[in-house]
């Protein structure tokens, strides 16, 4: 009965943890040479930690389990499955809203991988944690740059500028200085939010200084051009 118990050597530990750090590392330099919030090392520990927990709940408790007359059943995923609502608090903090952007989703996104990566190495499955980490960096690289040239060869040119307003700020004060300027408004999208108005304008050209311009107005908060 007791030899029904698995149980992981020092060996195997030291295995599956390596691995784990090293698969995660891969995503983690990814991360660092674009200077994301999380990197290199953020990486490795979220890894190996996902990677830990999951021995710990499947391998951990085999001294409690087969104490007395009977073997404890108990579910080797009890502690593992936590990790997948935990790390989302992780992630949450990666990601940052910076005036009319947000930063740090696909950031948030690769320490959810990690994990996930890191649960699969623990577990011992180790051709899920390779291609995993094989699919997250060609989807981090060459499918980033990929999509971009798709977009940009398929999309229709358009000139948008993303504008931010206090709140409560009437639009037309924006439309009269633009007026001023001489720029042609095609269409107008209004978005309002507890601390923050945003517009956001089509032009039918590219202005020149317009950025520049509508920033240094009073009632403008931000400004985003986007093509």
């Amino acid at each position: 009965m007791l030899s029904a118990v698995p149980e992981l050597g020092w060996g195997q530990n030291l295995i599956r943890l390596a691995v784990a750090g090293a698969l995660g590392g891969l995503i983690g330099l990814e991360r660092e040479m674009r200077d994301r919030e999380a990197g290199f090392r953020t990486h490795i520990l979220v890894c190996v930690g996902s990677a830990l927990f999951t021995i710990v709940s499947a391998y951990g408790f085999r001294d409690f389990l087969t104490s007395g007359d009977q073997v404890v059943r108990a579910d080797p995923t009890r502690i593992a499955a936590q990790i997948v609502t935990g790390i989302g608090f992780l992630g949450a903090g990666a990601i940052i809203r910076q005036g009319l952007s947000v930063r740090g989703l696909t950031t948030a996104a690769t320490l959810w991988v990690a994990a996930a990566i890191g649960m699969a190495t623990g577990a011992g499955y180790y051709p899920g944690a390779v291609i995993g980490t094989a699919i997250t960096l060609i989807a981090l690289w060459p499918l980033r740059i990929l999509a971009h040239q798709i977009i940009e060869a398929v999309r229709p040119e358009e000139h948008r500028v993303l504008v931010e307003l206090d709140p409560g700020t009437s639009v037309s004060e924006l439309l009269s200085a633009l007026e001023r300027e001489q720029v042609r408004v095609e269409s107008i999208e209004l978005e309002d939010e507890p601390d923050r108005r945003v517009v956001t304008l089509t032009l039918d050209q590219s202005t020149e200084g317009l950025v520049s311009f509508v920033s240094d107005l009073d009632f403008v908060k931000a400004v985003q051009w986007r093509r």
